[in-house]
């Protein structure tokens, strides 16, 4: 696996890598990260790629991270609740 491109962005770490022949996106705040498998046949390139990186997919990524904090923080209650 080899890292392609890194996309600066005050928000998030996004890595693209090549591996497989596939793209791996990968988005990461703090401890979470989220992957996106795209063949490099679906795609016309990696620019291509980056195109899909829009204000609009980041936006919803956030939503998801926000949703994985909360589901994380609340499965680590539950845990320590019945410590």
């Amino acid at each position: 696996m080899r890292i392609v491109k890194q996309i600066p962005h005050d928000q998030f770490k996004i890595t693209i890598f090549s591996w497989n022949d596939k793209y791996l996106l990968k988005l990461e705040i703090g401890q979470f990260e989220q992957v996106y498998k795209v063949r490099h046949t679906d795609v016309d390139g990696l620019d291509d790629l980056v195109e899909c990186i829009d204000t609009c997919f980041l936006e919803e990524a956030m939503e998801q991270f926000k949703g994985m904090r909360s589901s994380f923080s609340d499965a680590f209650k539950r845990v320590n609740q019945t410590k």
